[in-house]
């Protein structure tokens, strides 16, 4: 029996010989040109590093000045960060229900959303993108310019994802776009997240706070550097050298890993298209399947367990907000507030797909969920 992880890190010489360099040269700046090389995949003005995903979110909030009672619109179908972070400021998380076909908020119910909670505390939306699927941005835009809104991108599961040709991130109505590197943070080696902006005072108010907000003041003849002063409360998110050297490699190779993820994508889609019980993802160009996500018809977990003893591991994208503890005791939700993403919870289901998957491998995957679903009931 094959042992087939849910997600294992595709390491190279290339990215052995940047972290190398790092440890053996210490004027070598990778965090420097791992942001010189964002600014230019996006087309941005500035990219802001940080030691993780969650970092970015949390310091792109706290360069916006977010402050306690602040409200801002999210998906219900998102990974815990979001709502997180959004709470670190004692702000209010505001979620939205989902479209049933992409996993992404659905636009009509964000307008609902802000209509009813439109007020000057409401001051953005974070979007998230599902799996490498670009939520509905030109409708999104749209409602965001009339409600007078900031749109920040939660794009850690879609890096390299375009809409309409154009790639999240790049586009010039997002406020903020945040991304993680290596966002399968449970199983891989080193971690990196970053956000861009075109706004140049959130840019520089992040460089600011992301190393405690401490600025150089040098003796008076400036012969001393270690003078220093803050002038600002900052934090530490800043990104280790050896893990800005894995980052930079590991973003080199974004078309690559999309390209290995469509061609994994392309045998699911193949393998499992007849198979009783299984729904494969919806048809999109532009998906990238940074997760491949199924619908199970019914008893999903059962079917997981089987998958599991048959070495498969599998994952779930993701928990509806409304029904983990904290946030169900804290804004009082109810099972059924949010019944979409109710059903999809309890139907979806993912695949592994990462770039280090071997065709043999992918194989295997389909065959034990299709001798799964044979004798399912």
């Amino acid at each position: 029996m094959k042992n087939i992880p849910f997600f294992r890190s595709n390491i190279t010489d290339e990215d052995k010989s940047l972290v190398n360099r790092t440890l053996e040269d210490f004027s070598y700046e990778p965090a420097r040109e791992f942001e010189e090389d964002i600014v230019r995949f996006f087309n941005k003005k500035y990219a802001i590093v940080t030691d993780n995903g969650t970092s970015a979110q949390h310091l792109a909030l706290c360069a916006m000045d977010i402050k306690r009672a602040d409200k801002i619109i999210c998906s219900v179908n998102s990974f815990p960060s979001v709502a997180e972070v959004i709470r670190h400021f004692d702000a209010e998380p505001i979620p939205v229900d989902i479209d049933e076909h992409d996993f992404n908020i659905d636009p009509n119910k964000l307008e609902d959303a802000l209509k009813k909670h439109n007020h000057k505390k409401l001051k953005a939306a974070f979007i998230t993108h599902i799996a490498g699927v670009s939520a509905k941005m030109d409708e999104i835009y749209d409602i965001a310019k009339r409600y007078d809104i900031k749109i920040i991108d939660d794009a850690s599961r879609a890096m390299g994802a375009t809409y309409k040709n154009q790639k999240i991130g790049s586009h010039d109505d997002s406020f903020i776009s945040c991304f993680q590197i290596n966002p399968q943070f449970e199983n891989t080696i080193a971690t990196a997240g970053f956000f861009t902006t075109n706004d140049d005072e959130t840019a520089h108010r992040a460089k600011l706070i992301r190393s405690h907000a401490i600025v150089s003041s040098k003796s008076k003849d400036g012969s001393l550097d270690y003078i220093y002063d803050v002038v600002d409360i900052g934090q530490r998110y800043n990104l280790s050298g050896i893990c800005a050297a894995f980052a930079k490699s590991q973003f080199g190779k974004t078309a690559d890993f999309i390209k290995r993820r469509k061609e994994i994508a392309k045998i699911y889609d193949k393998e499992l298209a007849d198979c009783p019980h299984v729904t494969i993802p919806a048809k999109n160009k532009d998906h990238i399947y940074t997760q491949y996500i199924v619908k199970i018809d019914r008893n999903r977990d059962n079917f997981a367990k089987k998958l599991k003893e048959l070495g498969v591991s599998v994952s779930l994208h993701y928990i509806p907000l409304h029904l983990l503890t904290y946030y169900k005791q804290k804004y009082d939700f109810k099972v059924n507030d949010f019944p979409v993403a109710l059903k999809t919870y309890q139907q979806v289901l993912s695949l592994p797909i990462y770039a280090d998957l071997s065709d043999e491998e992918v194989y295997y995957v389909c065959e034990k969920v299709k001798q799964v679903a044979k004798n399912h009931v």
